[in-house]
C-alpha cells in the first residue's frame, strides 16, 4: 500500500527546481541561492496546505544554517 507523503513530494519537487535552475553544469551540486530555494519552497508548502507554519520555518532555518556554509547556496544533499 503507497502512502502519499506531502513532504517527500515538496522535496522531490524543490529537487527538480534545483537542477532546472541551478548555474552549475550538469550533473554538478545543483547550488541555487538560498533567497530562491526559501521563496519556492514556502510558496509550494503554502499551495499544498498539509505542511505547518511551523514545520515551513524550522526546516527552513536548518537550510539556511547549512547554505551560510556554502557562501549562501542551497545544495540538494542539504536536504
Amino acid at each position: 500500500i503507497s502512502c502519499w507523503n506531502p513532504l517527500q513530494s515538496l522535496l522531490s519537487s524543490m529537487k527538480q527546481a534545483c537542477e532546472i535552475l541551478t548555474r552549475d553544469p550538469e550533473g554538478g551540486a545543483a547550488r541555487i541561492p538560498f533567497e530562491t530555494f526559501s521563496f519556492l519552497y514556502s510558496y509550494l508548502a503554502g499551495i499544498d496546505g498539509e505542511i505547518l507554519e511551523t514545520e515551513i520555518k524550522a526546516f527552513l532555518q536548518g537550510i539556511k544554517e547549512q547554505a551560510d556554509k556554502h557562501s549562501g547556496m542551497v545544495l540538494i544533499r542539504h536536504f
